[in-house]
């Protein structure tokens, strides 16, 4: 059975494109699309393809379009605005004969809108950092000392850490609220950070592997330095959590300890940028994938990887003639 990926605004994700052109040797071929020729990812593919903006009309039924002429077995994307959009029309996809490696939309639109995530978090009882949308509501909260300065000032949808503000002071958080529409009032987490991989098997719907890392350092919003670790504990929070939402495929999860106490913040789900991390310590999720694609499901695998194993992220470059872009 031949096993096409598509990967959709491939950007600088070097790495993901060429794991599954290992992965795939043989079986089939990797394409990746971006709006922008200079997207050196694209150049790892086996086929690069140009295609709009996201936002341009048409946009889905030039995706749809390269499903059906090139035989797409999968496609995922690894930008967050993109996911609501696979998730959204997915039956379209699936007619074309290709699978979204995506969750379901209410679980992509849940992610994806910070304060909701935050209440189907307290409604799980999983520990999680304090949220506010009204403003009122907060100041109450800060004099009856139910929660303390500093706090983060972000977009309850936004993405990539951008927008996010730390506010010192009451005067500094009424004015970063006040700067645009939805903004929400997040308490500062103060513990450890760490990021989970996860992949969630698209037949029995059950987590088949989980990869953790300590972040050691960020940088623009991603991890730049990590290192491995282990805990059964955050392991069965993280499953019993993932299940019980309902997401499905590669899901990216923020989490911080404080005390003894694992807190969950924010969930992505699809590739991180820290995945390389995981790949490197032999959690194989393009495996994962293309046996899903296959029509096989996956084994448990949950923490299948060593310890103490650290990610050093630093720049590389990519050359080509102009005419070749």
């Amino acid at each position: 059975m031949e096993i096409n990926i598509l990967i959709l605004s491939a950007g600088t994700r070097n790495k993901v494109v060429q794991y599954f052109k290992k992965e795939l040797a043989g079986k089939g071929k990797v394409y990746a699309t971006d709006c922008s020729s200079l997207a050196p990812a694209l150049y790892e593919a086996d086929e690069a393809i140009l295609v709009p903006r996201i936002t341009e009309p048409g946009y889905l039924e030039k995706i749809l379009s390269i499903c059906r002429e090139k035989k797409i077995t999968g496609v995922f994307s690894l930008i967050d605005p993109e996911l609501t959009l696979l998730a959204r029309h997915r039956e379209e996809f699936l007619a074309a004969g290709t699978t979204p490696v995506i969750s379901s939309l209410d679980a992509v639109e849940t992610s994806f809108d910070k304060y909701r995530m935050y209440q189907k978090l307290c409604e799980l009882q999983i520990p999680t950092g304090r949220c506010f949308m009204d403003l009122s509501a907060f100041e109450e909260a800060l004099h009856a000392g139910e929660v303390k300065l500093p706090v983060f000032v972000k977009p309850a949808k936004g993405s990539a850490s951008i927008g996010i503000s730390r506010a010192d002071s009451p005067e500094a958080v009424r004015f970063l609220h006040g700067c645009q529409e939805d903004m929400m009032i997040q308490e500062y987490m103060d513990g450890t950070e760490y990021g989970a991989d996860v992949y969630v098997d698209m037949i029995t719907k059950k987590v088949t592997s989980i990869f953790v890392k300590e972040k050691l350092k960020m940088r623009a919003g991603e991890t730049d330095k990590s290192v491995s670790v282990k805990d059964e504990r955050l392991f069965f929070l993280i499953k019993n959590f993932v299940e019980t939402v309902g997401f499905c495929g590669i899901i990216d999860i923020d989490i911080f300890r404080r005390g003894d106490e694992y807190c969950i913040s924010e969930v992505n789900p699809r590739f991180g940028g820290g995945y390389p991390h995981a790949y490197a310590c032999g959690v194989n999720v393009p495996a994962q994938i293309i046996r899903n694609l296959e029509g096989k499901a996956n084994e448990e695998a949950i923490g299948a990887y060593e310890e103490g194993i650290c990610m050093m992220k630093y720049n590389e470059i990519m050359i080509r003639r102009r005419e070749e872009l």
